[in-house]
């Protein structure tokens, strides 16, 4: 197991250092979780009455925190404690499952397929007929990535996740489990004669940016022409809906259980929060942001913040519920 004094982590955060403590540190852990061996973060005031009762021996804290640390206990002050975290989960971060060997024998390529150098591909994947894989690309366990799609260098696919004929995948993008992209667009009209549903066919495709990154669970649709098209650097959640010909612009950030309808589009930067939904062909542009477990019914101004259902200026919308709640007490 890997450990620590404080001063080597200093030397990565480059914070400043307040106390002392002689205890090797072995990983992060909640401020009142941690043990003797563990660093924990205080981000604001909220959480400075747990100090002293952690049993942590140090703790990152943002630079505007005034309190000290204790005996045989430190601080590091630094700018922005949730960057400075990510630092150090990644110092602990255990390594990926390991490959016994490169590509399975249980693997099925066909072979018309061109992998490059460096992949590996595990047990029981199907790779179809002209994919194109870049190099370092990893197929984890039970992938299926079908005819005509190609995956950019150093993506990461993880197990159960089902790639779609036509995709287009960027570089260093990760999939986790059971991502499904490219499954058919949800299209249906009543049938002339009344008694029955007619399917649309969706006969494009999905592009998808680099460092996107996909979490469980979550869907992107095939579009009915063109593409369903996920900018770069997009974070997608766990459960979410991505519509077919949807646009995503580069960064945005999409919470469990959202969903964008058909044909919306998103600016740059936009951020969806958890269980929001979004009405088909409207447009949420850069910047914006979308409360949680609201429903935008309309386009969204750069910047703008809306909350509710239906979504409107957060802060009109939490001024209505102040003076509905004050309406029902009285």
């Amino acid at each position: 197991m890997a450990s620590y004094t404080i001063s080597e982590i200093n030397s990565i955060l480059k914070g400043e250092l307040i106390g002392a403590t002689s205890q090797k540190i072995e990983g992060p852990e909640e401020i009142q979780k941690a043990n003797s061996s563990q660093i924990t973060f205080i981000g604001s005031n909220k959480y400075v009455k747990f100090w002293q009762d952690s049993k942590a021996c140090a703790a990152l804290i943002n630079y505007d925190l005034n309190i000290a640390p204790g005996d045989n206990r430190a601080f590091l002050k630094v700018k922005n404690v949730d960057l400075a975290m990510a630092k150090i989960l990644e110092l602990f971060n255990p390594k990926a499952p390991v490959f016994d060997t490169d590509i399975h024998p249980t693997a099925v390529i066909h072979e018309t397929a061109k992998i490059g150098a460096g992949c590996k591909i595990g047990p029981n994947c199907y790779v179809g007929k002209h994919v194109e894989l870049g190099s370092e690309v990893l197929l984890y366990p039970n992938v299926c990535v079908f005819d005509e799609t190609s995956i950019g260098n150093n993506t990461i696919v993880w197990s159960g996740t089902v790639i779609r004929e036509r995709c287009i995948i960027g570089s260093h993008c990760i999939f986790h489990t059971n991502v499904s992209i490219g499954a058919d667009g949800f299209g249906y009209r009543p049938s002339e004669d009344g008694k029955g549903l007619v399917k649309i066919p969706q006969i494009g495709n999905v592009i998808i940016g680099n460092h996107v990154e996909i979490g469980a669970n979550s869907c992107v649709d095939r579009a009915k022409f063109s593409a369903t098209i996920i900018g770069d650097g997009c974070k997608i959640d766990n459960l979410v809906q991505i519509a077919h010909n949807s646009i995503m612009g580069r960064s945005c950030i999409m919470a469990g259980h959202s969903g964008l309808a058909g044909s919306v589009t998103l600016g740059d930067g936009v951020i969806i929060g958890g269980s929001a939904s979004i009405k088909d062909h409207t447009t949420i542009h850069s910047g914006a942001k979308v409360g949680a477990g609201s429903g935008v019914i309309a386009d969204v101004e750069a910047g703008k913040t809306v909350l509710g259902y239906p979504a409107q200026d957060a802060r009109d919308m939490l001024k209505q519920w102040v003076a509905i709640r004050r309406f029902i007490k009285n």
